[in-house]
């Protein structure tokens, strides 16, 4: 396994082709300052290129992100910086550079929460292609109770994944939702397992995902982003022409060798 520091808060590991990223700051919850939502952009829009097959975006301690540091001792967005006019709209930017970066990876993502996920804490795990979290997660859309308005992407990524009533009900609400509830009312999360199993559960997940053929996946999880705001004879078009990638690999016809091999395929990403 290999390890680095992009930023002093922010850790990228790798093990063979699974790539794990954590947010490095546990004695604040993980909060972000402006300079961590700018490496962790740079780190998504690198690790797209870099041979690896999963990434698990990942808090450390005992919560995933407590959202923007607002507490006026960090840098950049939401953490001294200024939160009035030009300087205002330059920050949230900034912030939406970072989502999108995280959202529009080719890799497919796993989010691992732990503990507090809460404003654009919640909008970085919705960023993510999965979500698994332990028994003891709490999620909240919080912008409301802090005079807010939504931002990292909430007012879109809550809407695809729980729909409209639901968006609406959490985000002005601003409620705490424990992760049952998370999991039976709002759908909001793959799994729910307790904390002390969370490791092995992303893990074998991520061995999964990491084991499948990389180019399908990608191409899979592009068309699934798309069809919220395509028509169906577009994404018929889109299926068409992904296909023909697909049927043009290698990785397509390890998969029918080992079919009439009566074996697991070996992928290999060509």
């Amino acid at each position: 396994m290999t390890e680095s520091r992009p930023h002093p808060q922010i850790r990228v590991a790798r093990d063979d082709t699974i790539v794990t990223v954590t947010l490095d700051r546990p004695e604040r919850k993980n909060a972000c300052t402006g300079d961590m939502w700018v490496h962790l952009g740079e780190v998504f829009t690198r690790v797209g290129d870099s041979g690896a097959r999963v990434v698990i975006l990942t808090g450390a301690g005992d919560d995933f992100c407590a959202g923007a540091d607002l507490s006026g001792g960090g840098d950049g967005a939401g953490g001294g910086a200024d939160l009035t006019g030009a300087g205002a709209l330059a920050a949230m930017r900034v912030l939406g550079e970072a989502m999108a970066a995280i959202h529009r990876c080719p890799v497919p993502v796993i989010a691992r929460v732990d503990g507090v996920c809460v404003g654009a804490g919640l909008g970085l795990a919705l960023a993510a292609d999965l979500l698994w979290c332990s028994d003891r997660a709490r999620f909240s859309a919080i912008f409301a109770r802090r005079g807010l308005s939504l931002d990292f992407g909430t007012s879109w990524l809550l809407r695809q994944r729980v729909g409209v009533h639901l968006a609406k009900q959490m985000t002005l609400t601003a409620e705490m939702i424990p992760a049952d509830r998370a999991y039976a009312h709002y759908g909001l999360v793959n799994e729910v397992v307790p904390v002390a199993e969370l490791d092995a559960a992303v893990a074998a997940v991520a061995a999964t995902v990491a084991a499948g053929p990389p180019v399908a996946l990608s191409l899979i999880k592009r068309q699934i982003d798309h069809a919220g705001s395509a028509s169906l004879a577009q994404m018929l078009e889109t299926e068409a022409l992904a296909q023909t990638v697909s049927i043009g690999t290698a990785d397509m016809r390890e998969a029918l060798t080992a079919f009439f091999e009566r074996r697991e395929p070996r992928f290999e990403g060509r």
